[in-house]
Parts: C-alpha cells; sequence; structure tokens
C-alpha cells in the first residue's frame, strides 16, 4: 500500500446515476469531491442497439473534481452475471490504467451498490473499502435475487459502515463493529431560496388553484396511492402536486383526478421554486417493505421551505420528525391534519424545523464522517486491520441523531 495521505482519491459505485434526482450519493460526494479526486463509476439501463460493452467519461457539470465513468451493456449480455462483473472490473481498470495517469492510486473505494462488491472489491488496489447503505435495496421491487448475499459480502470486507436511517443502522451494526449512522442532511440555503421574494414559482404550479398541497421526490412503489387518490377526492378545491420521475411503476396505473397533478421530474435546482408553490408539503408514502429502513431526505428539505409537513407513520419519521412533522396513520387522519394545517399553520412546528436545518447541514454531516475514514486510512497504513463478525455487536458507534 502507497503512503496514506488525508487529500486520498476516492473510486464511488452507485446504483443512482449522478444526473437522476439529487441524492445522498450526490451530496455527498460533491462535498467530498473539494478535497478528493472523485471517480463516480455508475451503471446505464442495457441496450438494444449495442454489440458490446462500452464506457464513456466526462467531467461532472461544477464539480471538476468529479469524473463520472458511465458503464453500459448490451441486452444480450446483462443476463450473464459473471461476465457482466468481468466487463465492469475490466471497463474501469482499463480507465484507470490508460486515462487517469495513476490519480486514482490506492484510493477508498465507496460502494452505494452492493451488487459492484464481486467486479471491484480487492481488484483496485483500494486502500481502504467503504460502504454507505442508503437503503435496504433488497426489498425494493425488482431487487436481483443475488443482492442480500452481495450485502453480505460487502460488510464482511468494509472497514467502515455508514447508514441512512435509524434502522437500517441497528440492523446493519449487528453485522459490523465499525458501523455509524448519519442521516438525512439539507441544504438550507438551497431550499430556503423558497422564501425569498425573487424565486419564481414555475408555470405549471402558479396556475393551479390554491391551495396547492405538494410532494417532490422519486414516483414508485414506496407511495401510498390509494392515500394519493382520497386525498385528491376530499375536496376538489385541493390541487395536489406530484414532482418527480416516475420509477418501476406503469403511469397508466397512476390514479387520476382532475385535481391531482403529476408534473414529472425537475431538476434540483428547481425545487425551492416549485416549494414555493406549495401551501403545504406531503409525505404520503406506503407502508410496506421498501418504506420499512427509509430515512426521507426531503423532511429536512421540506422543512427549509417554511411550509407544514403530512406525512405517513413511516418509522424513522415519526422518531426523527414527529415535534414538526403531522403523524397520520390513516387516510382520514391525513386527510385532517391537512385540513388543520391549511386553516391554522402551527408556526411553532416551523420554527423548530428550522432549527433542525440550522443543525444537520450536509457540510457538517460529511465533516463527520470523513473523520473515520481518516481513521481508517491511518490504522491500516499502521498495520491495524478491522475484522467484522458478529461476535464485535457489542462496539456500537452512531451519529447524529438522525
Amino acid at each position: 500500500m502507497g503512503q496514506f495521505t488525508e487529500s486520498f482519491p476516492i473510486i464511488v459505485h452507485s446504483h443512482l446515476c449522478w444526473d437522476w434526482v439529487w441524492q445522498r450519493p450526490q451530496q455527498f460526494l460533491s462535498r467530498l469531491s473539494r478535497r478528493h479526486k472523485v471517480l463516480f463509476v455508475e451503471t446505464l439501463a442495457p441496450a438494444g442497439g449495442l454489440a458490446t460493452p462500452i464506457a464513456r467519461y466526462r467531467t461532472a457539470d461544477n464539480f471538476p473534481n468529479v469524473t463520472i465513468l458511465s458503464l453500459q451493456f448490451p441486452v444480450w449480455v446483462w443476463s450473464d452475471a459473471v461476465r457482466v462483473d468481468a466487463e465492469r472490473r475490466r471497463l474501469v481498470q482499463d480507465f484507470m490504467q490508460n486515462l487517469t495517469d495513476g490519480q486514482f492510486e490506492n484510493a477508498v473505494q465507496w460502494f452505494y451498490d452492493p451488487m459492484a462488491v464481486t467486479a471491484f472489491a480487492g481488484h483496485m488496489g483500494e486502500a481502504l473499502t467503504i460502504y454507505d447503505c442508503m437503503d435496504e435495496l433488497s426489498q425494493f421491487r425488482g431487487a436481483p435475487p443475488e443482492i442480500a448475499e452481495r450485502e453480505r459480502e460487502l460488510l464482511r470486507r468494509a472497514d467502515v459502515v455508514f447508514t441512512g436511517g435509524r434502522n437500517l443502522y441497528e440492523h446493519k451494526s449487528q453485522f459490523h463493529n465499525n458501523c455509524h449512522f448519519y442521516g438525512c442532511g439539507v441544504d438550507g440555503e438551497h431550499f430556503g431560496r423558497s422564501r425569498t421574494a425573487g424565486t419564481v414559482i414555475p408555470p405549471e404550479v402558479a396556475v393551479l388553484p390554491r391551495p396547492v398541497l405538494g410532494y417532490f421526490g422519486v414516483v414508485d412503489e414506496r407511495i401510498d396511492y390509494d392515500l394519493l387518490a382520497a386525498l385528491a377526492d376530499a375536496d376538489p378545491c385541493w390541487s395536489v402536486v406530484m414532482i418527480g420521475p416516475v420509477l418501476k411503476v406503469d403511469p397508466k396505473t397512476l390514479p387520476q383526478r382532475s385535481n391531482l397533478h403529476w408534473l414529472g421530474q425537475r431538476a434540483y435546482a428547481d425545487l425551492p421554486a416549485c416549494a414555493k408553490g406549495f401551501d403545504l408539503c406531503l409525505m404520503p408514502f406506503a407502508l410496506n417493505e421498501s418504506t420499512e429502513f427509509i430515512n426521507p431526505t426531503k423532511a429536512l428539505e421540506y422543512m427549509a421551505t417554511g411550509r407544514p409537513i403530512v406525512s405517513t407513520a413511516v418509522s424513522d419519521v415519526v422518531r426523527n420528525f414527529g415535534s414538526i412533522i403531522k403523524i397520520a396513520v390513516n387516510p382520514d387522519m391525513f386527510v385532517a391534519h391537512c385540513q388543520e394545517f391549511l386553516e391554522r399553520p402551527d408556526a411553532a412546528a416551523i420554527t423548530r424545523g428550522f432549527k433542525m436545518v440550522r443543525e444537520h447541514s450536509w457540510d457538517s454531516i460529511v465533516a463527520q464522517l470523513e473523520t473515520h475514514v481518516i481513521e481508517a486510512l491511518s490504522a491500516r497504513n499502521n498495520g491495524v486491520r478491522r475484522v467484522a463478525t458478529m461476535a464485535e455487536n457489542s462496539v456500537i458507534a452512531a451519529g447524529p441523531l438522525f
């Protein structure tokens, strides 16, 4: 292993693409790139027109230290897992050997995607392995059957594990003795623009009848669509707005009402302007396997907008934000809470939300989690190797409140 320095490079393996919805990976890595070279490896959906696997690279807009390496496979190769793993590794190794001038030698490998462990863990000359577990991906619709076993392998190999939710932390820390909980963060300045006079509400939101009850985020199996229909039916004067890409759900099955508006994906930069047009923010999550471990980033983002928030009883939302967000255990209660907040916004709850936003910036979270990486690198450099076993469960390390 080469000499350790605190300006270590990072190789990221992500199941989410850089230019998709701006989430935890982008929030963390964009900030880490201020001090570290980042190679962000993403795999696009397979394409029928390709004859062989390909790799394309570019520099991320506004982040000169982030190189995005996009891999893509022909459809006919995609079902051959062994070949896909080998080709993923070959493409990345070829790129590093021929086009990076050694910038990513002795890198920290940073995994979001457990499926990438077979292709890359132990094969990239890495100095350290990090697993940032942001969701229980095995419980998502369409998850590969191998993902649970690959995550177990990743937990065995990881030097440090981070989790994005309290429930996730309690689960993963059973299998790793260097596990830390770093949950939701927020760019308070960015989302605070929804409260400034100069921010212009997009016309597709501005023209809607008020009040507007709005959501932004991914539209997938985590949404309670019956609840949305009930919400739209509860008062025809309400405009219920859903902003975000539709994923793993047939758009034809989405409930249709004259006052229920599916506006599609908007750029992260545009979300504060959209939220300025909301009178109330929605977290209409279904209570199912896919939401058992979620700790929604949008909770703090909504708080920064200064709007009241109503949510279903997702476990981490209740635990972390129950003093600020109205929690509903059934559709009737959800509707009632919306009516109550629209008539009498809770100014004290909104003030508590602003305080929580100030205390949980992405910048402060990244600074804290980076210390764990530096400590692990220093230990490695001194010949100390942590081995995670079930017997080590008594050693538990936690991060911030949520």
